[in-house]
């Protein structure tokens, strides 16, 4: 009894604690909240708002009321911020004078250790501009800097802002293996403090990072680290859940031992709980052993497409380079010979698959067209090849589009070439062009004459599926074109939908 009414009291004296420290927390958070000048809740405010400018000038203001008042923490946060918003619009020389501004503001009466953790910030955007302008020796002068500033303020926090600039600076100038174990220093301190969101959000900082700057080492590296740590961090959160549980075993069997007097009850409780321990570890041995079979199939799978697209490369390099060997040899033959022309135009055909299978499309132009004019050129070409009574049509309308041109141009050259030799007398061939959405835009041709069966029409996009006679075509002509729409992110289809014939459509995606 007595034993209840202590545990009691003990409860409300917790209780009581946890609302007085709760109220403390909250005024705290209000009067800093209080303490910032109406100039710098205005400058945030515009800051909020993207307009950069106008909170530039603010924060500037606030920094220099600050200065006048004495309050330097407050100003030096402030000029930091106006000059991140200098450089941001390529000011570099006003964000060096603001800086060097804010450090002259910081009278003597400032404690050395807070100076240091000032200075610290101001030293911090120096490296920062000098990594947007690409000056490394710059870049690891500010960082020694740094590094003695965060020893004299004593600040832990900034130990580990430290170790995030200077992975982020050997990534980005190719040191990799030094940024490798800058990093792994950064995170095992916030692991040790299982602190696993905040190692997970420098991770894909890392990663948005390097997609920023086009850095594919930094992507690679970061995201490799990513999961090798995430492996890590999932066999300690597994230790943690099997600790936690022996130790709710530990009490289960105190509580049964402190109140159970009968001998019969607590053998029968403590079976009770060997066995679920014993069930709830072999659930841990069976999920540990399900994961380690996951991480390896993962592991082979990427090894297993890291080979498939070697082997691809490779094999496009082979194909590209027999063609390249043959056209001396061809050029030299007959081209007004049939079976001649056929062979040149075969490898060319062939190269010209090599070379897009080897082609990313990330480094491809666009340009800007007109339309209309553009759908009537192409027309014109076919014009003089089609049959007796052969009506043309151009249903595009008189606006501008952004498109690969050359391979948009190549694709429906050959779609209306098609037309022109597979439209009967007196049929039609139409060319269309529609926008679809803001992002989605379409070009249409189709013509009048038999159609395609239904169980061909996928095969046509597929290159030596069959032997041909390469005097009647090498049938490789369509799957350049799809080829070529899926470079560009888009696609080449023929629509089902269609039944007066036969109508390709190629879809494109700004």
């Amino acid at each position: 009894m007595h034993k209840k009414v202590f545990y009691r009291l003990n409860e409300m004296k917790r209780k009581v604690l946890f609302l007085i420290l709760s109220v403390c927390f909250c005024a705290v958070a209000v009067a800093q909240e209080a303490q910032k000048s109406e100039l710098q809740q205005r400058a945030e405010a515009e800051d909020a708002k993207g307009n950069v400018a106008t909170a530039r000038y603010t924060y500037i203001r606030a920094f220099e009321d600050y200065a006048n008042r004495g309050l330097a923490a407050q100003g030096v946060q402030c000029a930091v911020k106006a000059t991140a918003l200098y450089y941001k619009e390529n000011y570099y020389k006003e964000a060096f004078e603001l800086l060097r501004r804010a450090e002259q503001s910081m009278g003597s009466n400032v404690p050395a250790a807070t100076q240091s953790a000032l200075r610290y910030l101001t030293t911090k955007e120096r490296m920062q501009m000098y990594m947007k302008l690409h000056r490394p020796n710059s870049v690891q002068e500010q960082l020694s800097i740094m590094e003695n500033l965060v020893n004299a303020s004593g600040v832990d926090s900034l130990k580990n802002d430290l170790l995030y600039n200077k992975a982020i600076y050997y990534y980005s100038f190719g040191q990799t293996e030094k940024g490798n174990v800058v990093f792994k220093e950064m995170a095992d301190k916030l692991t040790a403090d299982k602190d696993y969101d905040r190692v997970e959000e420098v991770f894909k900082t890392l990663i948005a990072n390097g997609r920023r700057s086009n850095s594919a080492t930094l992507v690679a590296q970061s995201y490799s680290n990513y999961i090798a740590w995430k492996d890590s961090v999932e066999a300690l959160k597994t230790a943690a859940q099997r600790d936690a549980l022996q130790q709710q075993i530990d009490e289960g069997k105190a509580i049964i031992a402190d109140k159970d007097s009968s001998l019969g009850s607590r053998r029968l409780v403590i079976i009770g709980l060997i066995i679920l321990a014993a069930i709830l570890a072999g659930a841990l041995v069976l999920g540990a052993i399900v994961l380690l079979r996951y991480i390896m199939t993962t592991r082979k799978q990427k090894n297993t497409i890291r080979q498939l697209n070697e082997n691809n490369a490779l094999k496009a390099k082979f194909i590209k380079n027999i063609s390249s060997q043959l056209n001396p040899s061809l050029l030299k033959l007959d081209n007004s010979i049939p079976e001649v022309k056929a062979l040149r135009d075969f490898s060319d055909h062939i190269q010209t698959l090599a070379e897009l299978d080897s082609d990313t499309g990330s480094n491809r132009e666009k340009e800007e067209i007109q339309v209309l004019p553009f759908c009537e050129t192409l027309m014109d070409e076919i014009r003089n090849k089609v049959r007796d009574g052969v009506e043309l049509l151009v249903k595009a309308p008189k606006l501008t589009a952004t498109v690969d041109k050359e391979y948009v141009t190549h694709i429906l050259r050959h779609l209306l070439s098609n037309a022109a030799i597979y439209t009967p007398e007196g049929g039609h061939i139409t060319l269309d062009f529609k926008k679809r959405s803001a992002h989605t835009q379409q070009f249409l041709v189709w013509n009048t004459g038999s159609t395609i069966p239904e169980e061909k029409r996928e095969d046509v996009f597929k290159p030596f599926l069959e032997i041909k006679d390469l005097a009647n075509g090498d049938g490789l002509g369509l799957p350049i074109c799809k080829t070529m729409a899926m470079k560009m992110d888009g696609d080449l289809s023929i629509d089902p939908s269609f039944s007066k014939g036969t109508r390709f459509v190629l879809d494109l995606h700004i």
